[in-house]
């Protein structure tokens, strides 16, 4: 059983940060990012007997968040605010170009802070975790349509309220 203990500990310390990034896309908000986490992380360490083995502990994690972020969502309809700073990926090479990131960063943000939950948690399940529509539509208890139909609507809405995102991004790929 000790074995048990420690494998999920280690589960827990090499995956939160990877978690964290997720979870803060789909709340917009670090402190809510947090709850979201343990409440997964609470969920994966019941089922933990049975997932250890299978290698799908990661999966079933994710799967909980999306699950718990849809069913917060339908529960509270309460205006959101981005205030947390997006947890930084350890290691890895230095970025290049700090300004260049920050505006972005600052840009994405407000960008992302003017759309629905939903659009949110299907852009950054499509894009952000490169998650298939259907993948996406199973994650979140919702159809194949209404996954296009949420990220066409929420592209749409990124390309009013921040332009410079096109921008950002032309310049940056011109640079590569």
């Amino acid at each position: 059983m000790d074995f048990l203990v420690s494998e999920f500990d280690s589960f827990v310390r090499s995956r939160t940060s990877a978690l964290l990034r997720s979870a803060y896309l789909l709340t917009g908000d670090q402190h809510l990012a947090e709850d979201l986490v343990q409440s997964a992380l609470a969920r994966t360490h019941r089922a933990w007997s049975r997932l250890h083995d299978s290698g799908n502990a990661e999966a079933y994690t994710r799967k909980t968040m999306y699950h718990l972020q849809v069913s917060w969502w339908r529960r509270r309809r309460v205006p959101e605010s981005m205030p947390g700073v997006l947890p930084e990926p350890r290691g890895g090479d230095p970025v290049p170009d700090h300004a260049q990131q920050t505006a972005l960063r600052f840009t994405l943000r407000a960008a992302l802070a003017k759309l629905s939950a939903k659009q949110r948690a299907v852009l950054v399940l499509r894009f952000f975790e490169d998650r298939t529509e259907a993948q996406t539509a199973e994650l979140l208890g919702v159809t194949v349509g209404t996954v296009k139909s949420q990220t066409a609507r929420a592209l749409a809405r990124l390309r009013t309220v921040a332009p410079e995102l096109a921008e950002l991004y032309a310049s940056e790929g011109a640079t590569r």
